[in-house]
């Protein structure tokens, strides 16, 4: 397998194979071997890991993968990548290419060993990160950790807490479902083409259960989108608007049971919070 990690290789393979960049799919193609290995290793593939990579690319950090885990299983959307990535990871017995949109692949296919210990790897296309990331974690597939690069903005969004700019549906979700450990921030300049935004690695350990108990985990969920879909309002009418079958004077009574002041807003919770409301509220 040759080495992509640097400018010169990628652009000597993508003219080799008159490949034209896909703005469509986001395709921003890492140049630099060290960040590469920087992922590879915050992902902490072992001997008895499965990889499901999502959008190999050109192959660059597959075959850092195939290096240490027992299989990869590289899901790319793009077709024309398709006979670049058979040249590039020629002779490499652990991996399988699969082209197919990962948003609609269902994963219950690949992810059938009961005993693999399954993870996945990515550097993630900036403009479908977030459904990605909620395909990955609410469907609880049996993954135990996710280290991905994406935007800078939403690995922030992803780790903030109440009160601030960032924190939102997004944040309790991934909070939810996980734990995120920011890894690193990697510059524009690591990749080809120069994406507009700083990126950044982040690894996302799953939680089995849930990090907080909660009665009807889809009924929190409902709460938490209704309160943050008009954040400028108070939390008892976003969820009288969001939420039809539940009463003001509900949601009040709900509100004065945690000693809440009823004024409070969506963004104030925590996560615990919104678990405990959700258990008041539902029926």
């Amino acid at each position: 397998m040759q080495r992509m990690g640097t400018p010169s290789e990628t652009l000597y393979l993508i003219k080799k194979h008159d490949f034209t960049i896909q703005k469509r799919y986001g395709q921003n193609f890492l140049i630099d071997e060290n960040v590469l290995r920087m992922i590879v290793d915050a992902a902490e593939i072992s001997e008895a890991d499965h990889v499901i990579e999502i959008g190999p690319g050109l192959g660059t950090m597959t075959g850092l993968l195939c290096e240490r885990a027992a299989q990869v299983t590289a899901v790319e959307i793009d077709r024309e990548l398709i006979p670049i990535l058979k040249e590039t990871l020629v002779g490499i017995p652990n991996v399988e290419i699969i082209n197919e949109d990962i948003l609609k692949l269902d994963l219950n296919r690949i992810l059938e060993d009961s005993a693999a210990k399954y993870k996945v790897v990515a550097n993630l296309p900036y403009y479908i990160t977030t459904p990605i990331i909620l395909k990955l974690l609410e469907e609880k597939y049996p993954i135990e950790s996710i280290t991905v690069m994406i935007q800078k903005e939403v690995a922030e969004r992803m780790q903030a807490g109440p009160g601030t700019r960032d924190y939102g549906a997004l944040s309790l979700a991934v909070q939810y479902y996980s734990r995120p450990v920011i890894v690193t921030t990697v510059s524009q300049n690591c990749f080809y083409p120069r994406p507009k935004v700083d990126s950044t690695v982040i690894r996302l350990e799953i939680e089995k259960e849930g990090s907080v108990a909660v009665k009807d985990e889809r009924f929190m969920f409902r709460l938490i989108r209704a309160s943050f879909n008009q954040r400028r309002k108070t939390l008892v009418n976003g969820l009288t608007h969001g939420i039809p079958e539940l009463t003001r004077e509900q949601i009040e009574e709900a509100l004065r049971a945690m000693e809440l002041p009823l004024t409070v807003r969506g963004e104030a919770l925590t996560l615990a919070e919104f678990a405990a409301l959700s258990d008041l509220l539902h029926k």
